[in-house]
């Protein structure tokens, strides 16, 4: 159960507002809590508090943010299960993928407290011509100064995480502004962080609402601006960034080729899991199926099979596979993009009705290229399949999307495999497994409309620091 109400935290501390902001249960619709809600004066003290701790943050030694950082992860494993439920009702996530993002959250303190004690320079041989005789040069790496962090609601516990323990591994005090559909996580972040003796105002994790939270992106104070969350905001706000280094990790399109010598079991199992984990709403969610024609039809079948008994309904429920959607109007819209495939000539083979926020997990096929469920980021249970008889222009069709996050490939061909990393304009190709696959020590993000830079801790922490370059002459 979660609490009555949550504070947020200000410079460290807990805090209440005279506003708060409802958190629904998203099964059944119902307020499960309140947070205090922050206005501009307090997302103002917030800024001013972490520039006052970024001398002191940063001049901390590395082992003591590394023991900052165990205690995070010794205090999330003992809250384990709590944390769990709170996402479960906050988020609507099955319990059991709830389970799993908790156990990530503590993988990427974990990796992050490991990181933090090897973040190292380097010693340059500057001698490369007679006018540098007598000269050497060596740099290390230092804190970037207060950075700004906006989360999504998907993952409210570790993409928070991948940009806390960051900050925290290299010494940069933050503001944070989590999801307003999904801010407890978060706030149970902060609950543990203000256990620790963390510098006088090296964090603040402020819930407040979009048209007040300007200062995040605009002040000039912050040195970084970190942004996960659909492109049309993240763009915007890069607009509006100025002259702060920002970070943006955007929508997706994850296609996922299936050729002719694949396993068909292990690939049917995979693309299930990829399809409709957590209700399809991941940017690396398996959203196009291109299979070979020799395999198409046997693979259809055994998916549409594997799709049909994935169970439904309430995510607190421990056989739940698929549990509702955000909200119901994101359920309704993507129900709106299935019925406008199936009328552009697509064919529904399974799934498609609506309960509410639930959407069944949905299978379509000869679908119009030009419909949005295969143009968009659908952000939910639904995925269309289509065939290729040539593997280079299967390749091109993964290619044909504005967005490029991750692709999935299953081949057991080596030079098909290479051929992929090398011509695929994606982030990350996962070979044999679905492009939903991630793992939080490993360098994370896209191109194209899917963003800037890369996450993954040590990653991050790179985008966290600046290089001070220190040459020594010898006269």
């Amino acid at each position: 159960m979660l609490e009555e109400n949550y504070p947020y935290y200000l410079a460290n501390k807990p805090a209440q507002a005279n506003s708060d902001l409802e958190v629904t249960d998203k099964y059944t619709g119902e307020v499960a809590t309140r947070v205090a809600l922050a206005d501009a004066k307090a997302i103002d003290q917030a800024i001013g508090a972490a520039v006052d701790a970024a001398p002191a943050f940063g001049a901390m030694p590395p082992y003591e943010r590394q023991q900052i950082l165990q205690h995070c992860v010794n205090r999330f494993q003992e809250r384990h299960e709590e944390l769990s439920q709170a996402l479960c009702i906050e988020a609507g996530k099955p319990i059991k993928d709830s389970r799993g993002e908790v156990t990530r959250l503590v993988d990427t303190f974990r990796i992050a407290a490991e990181e933090s004690v090897r973040m190292n320079g380097e010693i340059m041989n500057l001698e490369i011509g007679p006018r540098a005789k007598g000269y050497r040069g060596m740099y290390k790496r230092v804190p970037i100064g207060p950075c700004s962090f906006i989360s999504p609601f998907n993952f409210p516990l570790n993409l928070a995480a991948h940009k806390i323990a960051p900050a925290l591994a290299v010494g940069c005090p933050f503001v944070l502004k989590p999801a307003s559909l999904t801010p407890i996580g978060a706030l149970l972040i902060g609950e543990v962080l203000a256990e620790t003796d963390l510098p006088a105002g090296a964090f603040s994790i402020l819930p407040c609402r979009r048209d007040g939270a300007e200062l995040f992106t605009t002040d000039e104070r912050l040195k970084l601006l970190s942004f996960t969350g659909s492109p049309d905001v993240g763009w915007k706000l890069k607009r509006d960034a100025g002259k702060k280094k920002v970070v943006l990790e955007l929508g997706g399109n994850a296609a996922c080729v299936v050729d002719a010598d694949a396993d068909l079991e292990d690939a049917v199992a995979r693309i299930v899991f990829g399809a409709f984990y957590q209700s399809g709403q991941s940017c690396i969610g398996v959203q196009r199926i291109i299979v070979h024609q020799d395999v198409y039809g046997e693979f259809k079948e055994k998916l549409i099979k594997a799709t049909e008994v994935l169970k439904s309904g309430d995510p607190k429920d421990e056989e739940t596979f698929i549990g509702p959607m955000i909200s119901e109007k994101e359920a309704k819209r993507l129900e709106e993009w299935i019925e406008s495939a199936v009328k552009a000539g697509g064919t529904l083979l399974c799934g498609g009705d609506r309960n509410g926020p639930i959407l069944e997990a949905t299978l379509l096929e000869d679908v119009p290229k030009d419909q949005p469920v295969c143009t968009e980021e659908a952000f939910g249970p639904v995925a269309v399949l289509s065939s290729f008889n040539d593997y280079s222009k299967a390749l091109d069709e993964v290619n044909d999307s504005v967005f490029g996050l991750q692709a999935g490939i299953f081949t057991r061909d080596l030079y098909r495999m290479l051929e992929a990393w090398d011509r695929l304009d994606v982030g990350g190709v996962i070979m044999n497994d679905v492009p939903s696959w991630r793992v939080d020590n490993m360098p994370y993000g896209g191109v194209k409309e899917s963003g800037l830079g890369r996450e993954g801790v040590r990653f991050a922490m790179e985008d966290m620091t600046e290089i001070r370059n220190l040459v020594i002459r010898t006269p």
